[in-house]
């Protein structure tokens, strides 16, 4: 048996005194970190001034949106498609496919790099001012990983610290900025991201992901996302309508998640086809019916839905809410929006489709009482059926909305949701980045020999 000796304190701290390139290294991943927190509230600073600017024009002129809407979203496809192909969608697939061993690193810059994240920072608010129903917060993933993998050219050669490292701790400081959930955003790059992470840097790189959490604490102070709640003292009284939510979360997330798989990857169907020949007429086709579906809802299932979601938490007044129309046209404008190819996240809606499924179980089992913990349980569950990540899925909830007292209930509800949602669905972000992958394929396919009677020609 091989005796451990005790580590030798004043020679660890000689070493560390006498090297300063390792901390030159830390030093440039925490200025890292905090330029891509920086980032993410300075995109969070323009997606909210996109959507005043939209809610003015709503207001204003209605049937201005039935024209600008798809104009503005036929241009952010046609851009994307031409120029900035790996901005599209949500950004955690693109982090995921750059993380995938198959990707070699001189390859990173067609998924994540700085340049897709001012990009991504731009489209996607150009998206929330045409009124689609996206969110904010998948986009920051892939905007803090191009922060911090940019870091790379700084380092020294023989840090600890890799590629794998700063894309893994820059999706995670996404999450935890956007959010202000920082422990969220540790679970998020655990579960969703990463699974092996260096020991030896892992201190490191969560000090990086907290850091870029408190810049947003700086700038927005200590806030939870959607406010507190006030939650009762639960009993066995929330057994039976949480159970309902749960079941329904899991079912709706699991379809949601197919339903987006199929159509990102293209089917035999005609809606496909059209969009495999003519993705810009498809693009503007999806935002004349995202148009159509906000006009017929009050203008409820525009943009991301925090305001409609944290209107219901606090009690449901002044907002636009109808129950069971709500959260299935919010479902399917979230869904087009996906669809129509623009960058954009779906956190943020699906956390409004899970509060809507909450608000209405709780009014249809006449328990205004429970209606705060059961919409918190219906964005868990929602969450987690969709991304199939439900530890991610509940501290992120729990964090949101400062429900500490409802752990045990919010665990469960991710946790069951998930599970149903296993047996409809593959989970989507690893499906979306298979077919990111395929990106590979084209770009390194072998140039096509030239014709042999023109090779015979030119010879």
């Amino acid at each position: 048996m091989q005796h451990q000796h005790e580590p030798d304190i004043l020679r660890n701290l000689r070493t560390e005194l006498v090297d300063w390139r390792p901390w030159l290294d830390r030093a440039i991943v925490l200025a890292a970190a905090a330029a891509a927190g920086l980032l993410v509230v300075g995109f969070t600073l323009l997606t909210d001034q996109a959507l005043r600017l939209f809610e003015k024009l709503w207001h204003a002129a209605p049937w201005a949106l039935f024209v600008t809407g798809p104009l503005c979203v036929a241009a952010i496809v046609w851009a994307t498609r031409k120029w900035f192909p790996g901005a599209a969608g949500s950004g955690i697939p693109q982090v995921m496919a750059a993380l995938d061993t198959a990707t070699p690193p001189p390859q990173y810059g067609l998924f994540v790099s700085l340049k897709l994240s001012l990009v991504k920072v731009l489209l996607s608010s150009a998206g929330l001012l045409a009124g689609l129903s996206i969110g904010r917060e998948g986009p920051s993933v892939q905007v803090a990983a191009g922060v911090m993998l940019a870091a790379r050219r700084w380092l020294s050669t023989r840090t600890v610290i890799n590629a794998h490292g700063l894309l893994v701790a820059g999706g995670a400081a996404g999450i935890a900025a956007a959010f202000n959930t920082p422990l969220g955003g540790v679970l998020f790059a655990i579960e969703e991201l990463s699974r092996n992470l260096n020991q030896r840097s892992s201190g490191l790189l969560i000090a990086a992901i907290v850091l870029a959490g408190l810049m947003a604490v700086s700038v927005f102070g200590n806030f939870t996302y959607f406010g507190i709640i006030h939650v009762p003292p639960l009993d066995w009284d929330v057994l039976a309508p949480g159970l309902l939510v749960t079941l329904l979360g899991g079912l709706l997330g699991g379809l949601f998640a197919r339903l987006l798989i199929a159509s990102t990857a293209g089917t035999a169907d005609r809606f496909s086809a059209w969009r495999r020949q003519y993705p810009i007429r498809f693009a503007a086709g999806c935002a004349l019916a995202v148009a159509a579906i906000g006009a017929a809802t009050g203008g409820a299932t525009f943009g991301s839905g925090y305001e409609h979601t944290r209107a219901l938490l606090e009690g449901g007044e002044g907002t636009q809410h109808q129950p069971v129309i709500f959260v299935v046209l919010k479902f399917a404008a979230t869904w087009l929006s996906a669809w129509a190819g623009v960058p954009g996240g779906i956190f943020a809606p699906s956390l409004s489709i899970g509060a809507g499924v909450g608000h209405d179980v709780a009014s249809l089992m006449q328990q205004p009482a429970l209606a705060p913990a059961l919409i918190a349980m219906g964005m868990a569950a929602f969450l987690a059926a969709v991304t199939q990540a439900p530890i991610t899925a509940f501290i992120i909830v729990m964090e949101m909305v400062d429900g500490h007292a409802m752990v045990l209930s919010l665990m469960a509800a991710s946790m069951t949701a998930s599970l149903v949602s296993r047996q409809i669905s593959r989970p989507l972000y690893e499906a979306l980045a298979e077919l990111q992958l395929k990106r590979l394929e084209v770009v390194n396919a072998p140039e096509p020999a030239a014709p042999a009677a023109e090779s015979s020609k030119n010879a």
